[in-house]
């Protein structure tokens, strides 16, 4: 079948760059699984528990990019114990045995080690690129430890991560001799930094793009490193808080004007209302807006900063913008195709937070639209069919009422036909989460017409396990599935346990299900792990049957029960 050499298919498939299109590949004859195989130089792993680095290596042995992501989802919400699990450690020490030439790394939600950053330092020599999302258990100690050792470092890249801060001198860890830095984001940590080195590092950076600073970094600073940078792309700020009359702010609106590379701004973790007309000169050319992180800017003082935002492709916000201002947003921002609305305050019911008003009209002046995250107060059914009418080509559509069992507010309904609405007309919806007053038939209208559906969170939903069973029968491209508060047993869980071969994960926690149903699961599906747990050791010498499972987690596996899960983790 192959007429051409294997280089030169090899270079073909070079221009694949989705995953699953190279598994695609992989899977039309041993030829060119063989060629795919030797090829392939970047792997994306989301449950580092599926498979071990050893059976990466041999099945890719030129890879130099791994993404890896460690606890469930849920972790983000604090269902998933501190001590869970998700070491990245020993990936680590494989690949470095293995002398695999790493050059990026990419870890979400895992347990990364001081022990593991220098191994990465020493290990790999033409290592470029570190990323860690939302995880733990490091110090500037290893950040320290890839600035020193990685020589060819082009992106250091830390985002909501817990990181102890030993000292503040990390950043002088990075050679006179680093010159080849194009991203770097430290916004996360806490501690102070020192200034004079950070302004060097940026000085002898000229391809630097994208840079994120921490509140340690104050204004004076920044207009210092915008003189050294004015090509930045992407601009995360710290601190932005000074006398409009001064000196340094009447030199910092000079150098913003200066800016005409930038595209992307976030941050502003403490931020006075009045400074922010400083960056009104460069509001006309950003596509990406970003201040889920500044409580500070009141919603007028939003308002009047995004009205100069008409290019925004992605904004991401918090609800103090109230309804008027998402009206703002919708009659200004026309090329809009991604939205996130923050809550404010999660815990409270306050005055400020954004309704379903809001959200129509932002379905009314967006037309582009394709992922929306939204927490608010409230829904209707009539404004999830507006918005189901006018935005027809959702991707992601996330909706959290922030009391999950709240119906209609117009007509105290079940939000079912709203949902219905929504899953009916965007064909193309991927990932999914619903919230308010909902019974089984939402998962009825899901399992019918969700047809590209992957990802589903809900939580104290349904009547009973059907709503599960219409999820599973009818959506044949799901992969995760989140469940938390609903009342789906065994009948549920059983029914079709095959489906969860073709999943990457189930999660389901304060649900019917029993530990009888999980065993006879785990039984009859050896390739799967069935983890069931609880934070107080209920399930550790239970023996009855038809004791309720605190928290299920059954995952896909190659590599058989993990070997570092904790006492109160028992793998069925």
């Amino acid at each position: 079948m192959n007429y051409f050499p294997d280089e030169v298919m090899e270079h073909v498939f070079d221009f694949v760059t989705s995953n699953r299109d190279r598994n695609a590949i992989s899977l039309v004859c041993k030829l060119w699984y063989r060629i795919e195989r030797l090829s392939r130089q970047r792997v994306f792993i989301g449950n580092c528990y599926a498979i071990s680095p050893e059976r990466l290596i041999a099945r890719f042995p030129g890879v130099k990019s791994i993404t890896l992501k460690g606890k469930p989802h849920f972790a983000d919400f604090n269902l998933v114990p501190h001590d869970w699990g998700g070491h990245v450690y020993p990936w680590i020490e494989v690949l470095a045995r293995s002398r695999v030439n790493l050059e990026e790394l990419r870890l979400k939600r895992m347990v990364v080690t001081d022990e593991g950053l220098e191994l990465i330092s020493r290990s790999f020599v033409n290592f470029k690129s570190l990323v860690l999302v939302t995880c733990e258990g490091f110090t500037t100690d290893g950040l320290a430890a890839i600035a020193a050792n990685c020589r060819s470092l082009k992106e250091l890249d830390l985002q909501e991560n817990e990181v102890e801060d030993h000292r503040g001198q990390w950043l002088n860890c990075f050679p006179e001799s680093c010159t080849s830095l194009v991203s770097l984001n430290f916004a996360c940590l806490k501690g102070d930094i020192n200034l004079a080195t950070l302004e060097r590092l940026v000085a002898r950076s000229p391809n630097l793009k994208s840079l994120r600073l921490s509140r340690a970094v104050p204004l004076e600073t920044l207009q210092k490193i915008l003189v050294r940078a004015p090509q930045l792309v992407d601009l995360g700020v710290g601190s932005f808080v000074h006398d409009p009359d001064s000196e340094t702010y009447s030199k910092l609106l000079t150098t913003i004007e200066k800016c005409k590379s930038m595209r992307s701004l976030c941050g502003f973790l403490e931020v006075a209302a009045y400074c922010l007309p400083a960056i009104y000169p460069i509001c006309s050319s950003l596509t990406s807006l970003n201040l889920s992180y500044a409580p500070g800017i009141p919603g007028s003082e939003l308002t009047k900063l995004i009205r100069h935002c008409r290019k925004l492709q992605c904004l991401w916000i918090l609800d103090c913008i109230g309804d008027k201002g998402l009206g703002v947003v919708a009659s200004s921002c026309k090329e809009l195709q991604e939205l996130r609305v923050f809550p404010s305050d999660p815990y409270g019911v306050g005055n400020a937070s954004v309704t379903e008003e809001g959200l129509v009209a932002i379905s009314r002046g967006c037309p582009k639209l394709t992922s929306l995250l939204y927490f608010c107060q409230q829904m209707t059914n009539a404004a999830l069919k507006i918005v189901a009418q006018n935005c027809r080509n959702f991707i992601q559509f996330r909706l959290c009422i922030l009391d999950p069992t709240k119906p209609d507010s117009s007509t105290n309904e079940p939000l079912d036909e709203g949902f219905g609405a929504i899953v009916q007309s965007c064909k193309g919806i991927r990932r999914l989460s619903l919230s308010g007053l909902l019974t089984d038939q939402v998962f009825y209208y899901i399992g019918m017409y969700a047809e590209q559906l992957e990802m589903l969170s809900i939580a104290f939903a349904a009547d009973s396990d059907k709503g599960m069973l219409y999820v599973l029968n009818g959506c044949k491209k799901i992969r995760k599935l989140e469940i938390m508060e609903c009342p789906f047993g065994n009948i549920a869980l059983l029914s079709d346990v095959g489906k969860y071969e073709t999943m990457r994960s189930l999660w389901m926690s304060s649900c019917e299900v029993t530990l009888g149903g999980c065993k006879t699961l785990a039984k009859k599906m050896p390739r799967l792990n069935v983890e069931i747990f609880s934070e107080n050791n209920e399930m550790e010498n239970c023996i009855d049957d038809e004791q309720k499972v605190q928290k299920l987690y059954l995952y896909r596996t190659l590599v058989g029960p993990r070997k570092d899960a904790p006492d109160y983790v028992w793998t069925l």
